[in-house]
């Protein structure tokens, strides 16, 4: 398995998607976690870069990932917007 550097995670209600990426930009996971698993698996990652479309929530998430070791970033709406190119679903 590659070394994870990059995760992004999509923030929702009860169900978040996670995606790993290695340093070339090749996905490592896709995965569904559910509100309550999220600290635990990230818990076991490696410190990673970690980012995160700022909302509300990702200011709580990104403190508790920080106490785990990783480098959050936050991401403006305004950026994120050009990375979903149709059917937007948090998969996308």
């Amino acid at each position: 398995m590659s070394e994870i550097t990059t995760v992004g995670l999509d923030l929702a209600k009860n169900v978040f998607q996670v995606h790993g990426a290695d340093a070339r930009g090749g996905v490592v996971f896709r995965k569904k976690l559910r509100r309550a698993a999220v600290l635990e698996f990230f818990g076991k990652l490696p410190p990673c870069l970690v980012a995160m479309e700022a909302c509300g929530g990702a200011h709580f998430w990104g403190r508790e990932l920080t106490r785990l070791g990783h480098d959050v970033r936050l991401i403006p709406p305004a950026y994120v917007k050009p990375f979903v190119k149709r059917q937007k679903n948090d998969a996308a």
